[in-house]
């Protein structure tokens, strides 16, 4: 069974708030986004598109009201958690979760936050599954979906490479309860 997606909610450290994302948090979560790409081990991008790509992106989301959250500190953004629903009709009712956080805010149960935050979301907006890929490494990460109620689906061999190393990655569905 899947835990409902505000239960165990933690506190979140010092001034941190979650919010919605707005164009106003486009150029923050921009370096966000790229810190995160370039540790190379998080994400499949090896940096941020450019500022003006994720800028359009930011604005696709909140006009199409998608659940994509960032974690600011002041007004600096520090992470986020989106969920975007597939386009095709047969899959409409599935997303796909991609989220990050920089180095320094890992490990504060802010990642969670973000998370259920963000699921909550999604399951309001109509989504009945939503689906991530991790690589297998990141126990962390993965942890962190299992608690959450995300359970595996498979494993993929080399996945992903990076400077010629190949990583397996693994596959998880969260399921929405009683869809």
């Amino acid at each position: 069974m899947n835990p409902t997606p505000t239960a165990g909610t933690p506190q979140l450290p010092g001034a941190i708030r979650i919010a919605p994302i707005t164009l106003a948090h486009a150029a923050s979560f921009h370096a966000c986004l790229d810190t995160v790409c370039r540790e190379k081990r998080y994400l499949a991008q090896l940096h941020a598109p450019p500022l003006e790509k994720v800028e359009g992106f930011v604005r696709d989301s909140v006009a199409g009201d998608v659940a994509q959250f960032v974690a600011l500190d002041g007004e600096r953004v520090v992470g986020w958690a989106d969920i975007f629903p597939a386009w095709a009709h047969a899959l409409q009712h599935c997303g796909r979760l991609g989220m990050g956080l920089l180095p320094e805010y890992r490990g504060a149960g802010l990642g969670e936050a973000l998370l259920r935050t963000c699921v909550a979301k999604a399951w309001a907006k109509g989504l009945a599954r939503i689906e991530l890929e991790a690589r297998a490494d990141n126990q962390r990460a993965i942890r962190l979906y299992e608690r959450a109620g995300f359970e595996h689906e498979c494993l993929k061999p080399r996945a992903l490479r990076f400077d010629g190393v190949y990583f397996d990655a693994v596959q998880m569905r969260l399921l929405k309860p009683d869809a």
